[in-house]
C-alpha cells in the first residue's frame, strides 16, 4: 500500500512539474497575459478542469517553484538545526548555505534559464501579488514554529522579509550585470549583517546560539 501511494505521489509530482514547465516556457515566449489557461492545458496534454485540480491559480503555474520553500524556514526551525542552537543562528546558516550552492531562492544566480524566469515573475504584477501570498504562509508556518503568538508573529514576519529583502538586492545587482561569482563575498556579508541586525532587534529569545 505504501509503495503504491508513493508511485501515485510521484506521478503527481512529475504532472506538477511537467505542466509547470509548459506553462512557463509559453509565458517566456509570449508573455504571461498573452497565454491563456485552455492554451497551458492543451500544450500539456491535459484538460482545463485537470488542470485546475493541480493549480487553482494561473499564477501559480508559475509560482510551483517556490512550492518547495513555502515552510522552508519552519523546517530549519523545527528540524534542520543543531541541538542548543537558537533559530536565528540555524537561519543564517541555511541562507548561507544557499548563497553558496547559489539557489535561486537567495537571488544569486546568475544562470540563463533562472534570470528569464525571474524577469517573468518580477515584471508581472499579478505574479509578485500572488509571490506575496507564499510569503504570507511562510510567515504563519514559521511562526507556529516560534512557539506561537504576537510575539513569534513579529519575529517571524522579521525573518521572512529579511530574507526576500536580501534575495532581492541580489537579483537586482545580477540583473545589473554583476556575475554571482564576484558578487558573493558581498552577499555574505549582508547576509551577516542582516541577521546580526535581527538578533539586535528581538533578543535573546531567537537570536543566541
Amino acid at each position: 500500500m505504501g509503495s503504491e501511494m508513493g508511485l501515485r505521489e510521484r506521478k503527481r509530482r512529475q504532472t506538477y512539474e511537467a505542466v509547470s514547465e509548459t506553462a512557463i516556457a509559453l509565458f517566456l515566449e509570449r508573455g504571461f497575459d498573452k497565454v491563456s489557461v485552455a492554451e497551458v492545458a492543451a500544450a500539456a496534454g491535459i484538460s482545463k478542469p485537470t488542470l485546475f485540480r493541480y493549480f487553482p491559480a494561473k499564477e501559480d503555474l508559475v509560482l510551483h517553484r517556490f512550492a518547495d520553500h513555502e515552510d522552508e524556514a519552519a523546517r530549519v526551525v523545527a528540524a534542520g538545526r543543531a541541538e542548543g542552537t537558537a533559530p536565528l543562528p540555524a537561519l543564517r546558516a541555511h541562507f548561507r548555505e544557499g548563497l553558496e550552492r547559489r539557489d535561486p531562492v537567495t537571488g544569486l544566480c546568475d544562470n540563463p534559464h533562472v534570470r528569464a524566469y525571474y524577469g517573468l515573475l518580477y515584471g508581472t504584477p499579478s505574479l509578485v501579488a500572488r509571490l506575496y501570498g507564499y510569503q504570507e504562509r511562510s510567515e504563519q508556518a514559521l511562526a507556529a514554529e516560534l512557539g506561537g503568538g504576537l510575539g513569534a508573529r513579529i519575529a517571524a514576519g522579521q525573518i521572512i522579509a529579511v530574507r526576500r529583502i536580501l534575495a532581492e538586492e541580489n537579483w537586482r545587482r545580477i540583473v545589473a550585470g554583476e556575475s554571482e561569482r564576484a558578487l558573493y563575498p558581498e552577499a555574505v556579508r549582508a547576509a551577516d549583517r542582516a541577521f546580526a541586525q535581527l538578533a539586535q532587534g528581538l533578543g535573546a529569545e531567537y537570536g543566541e546560539a
